[in-house]
């Protein structure tokens, strides 16, 4: 925002010396409609701006459950690692392990094969198996009769096997909701290592693309000033300024989203770690910085 406003005031003494110069016939309408659509363009810009950081603010306000106050909102994006910026060599992948989706998914696995043990379970009668001093129960010497392996009716036993299928069917649900969690699981984990590989993938790089982009607006930038001191004096045309002016405005707005994506990746790096690198032994996640009035503090 800070950025377009700065862009805005170019924009407008463009303007204000194009218009001023048509009027007394030295410069064409052309030259004044072309830095109108550039002054126009940057306030535009600026209203866009305003409305997604009203949207940030909201958001922000409905995470902590309360308004935050301005104090405590970062001016500018900053150049402080937010998250841990340097990884040590050798990170275990046992870090994973401490990702709340790993978690959930492990869990949901545990459950369901206690799902499995108590269908299983379901399929025994329930009686006892002694009677006093250790002797053969009535209950269980009385259970099988007529033929091996047919239960007969006694009072006081609970008999699971005539019931038209419902604890087969209730097994075999079991077993096919283990192998569905064991496939959630998989695809978990899976997922979990390509979010690391595309983090570090990305994180191997933005430096460079950080570097190069500054350079890129720091040229851009200068290129302006002199077609700017040129055009002033008469050596270049007012179209040479104009497209040095939108040369340099975008190689700046380039720069703060480069920015923005290496702190994204910081942040991202961090999640997709579960957290930093808790699950390390000997290795605690990097203290967060708290923004006061565009600095960071830790």
């Amino acid at each position: 925002l800070r950025l377009s406003r700065e862009t805005l005031a170019t924009f407008r003494q463009t303007l204000d010396l194009t218009t001023a110069q048509f009027r007394i016939g030295v410069g064409s309408e052309l030259e004044v409609r072309q830095a109108e659509t550039n002054f126009q363009g940057a306030r535009s810009d600026i209203a866009t701006l305003q409305t997604q950081i009203a949207r940030d603010q909201n958001a922000l306000n409905l995470l902590v459950g309360t308004t935050v106050p301005a104090a405590q909102l970062p001016a500018e994006l900053g150049v402080a690692d937010y998250t841990r910026d340097a990884l040590p060599a050798g990170v275990s992948s046992a870090v994973l392990l401490a990702r709340p989706d790993v978690l959930q998914a492990e869990h949901q696995l545990i459950a369901q094969n206690a799902n499995i043990g108590a269908a299983r379970a379901a399929f025994f009668p329930t009686i006892s198996l002694t009677a006093t001093l250790g002797t053969i129960s009535t209950a269980l010497s009385g259970l099988f009769g007529g033929g091996s392996f047919t239960y007969q009716a006694t009072p006081g036993v609970s008999l699971p096997l005539f019931d038209a299928g419902r604890r087969s069917g209730n097994l075999d649900y079991a077993k096919a909701s283990q192998q569905a969690a064991i496939a959630t699981y998989e695809q978990t984990i899976q997922t979990a290592f390509r979010e690391v590989a595309d983090a570090l993938a990305q994180r191997g790089t933005i430096t460079e693309q950080v570097s190069a982009q500054s350079a890129r607006a720091n040229a851009a930038g200068i290129t302006a000033r002199l077609s700017d001191a040129r055009f002033r004096a008469g050596v270049d045309s007012f179209l040479t300024t104009l497209d040095s002016q939108r040369a340099a405005y975008a190689a700046r707005q380039q720069l703060v989203t480069t920015r923005l994506n290496r702190a994204n990746n910081l942040v991202e790096l961090y999640r997709s770690l579960g957290g930093g690198l808790a699950g390390e032994p000997g290795q605690e996640p990097a203290p967060l910085p708290r923004a006061v009035g565009g600095t960071t503090k830790r």
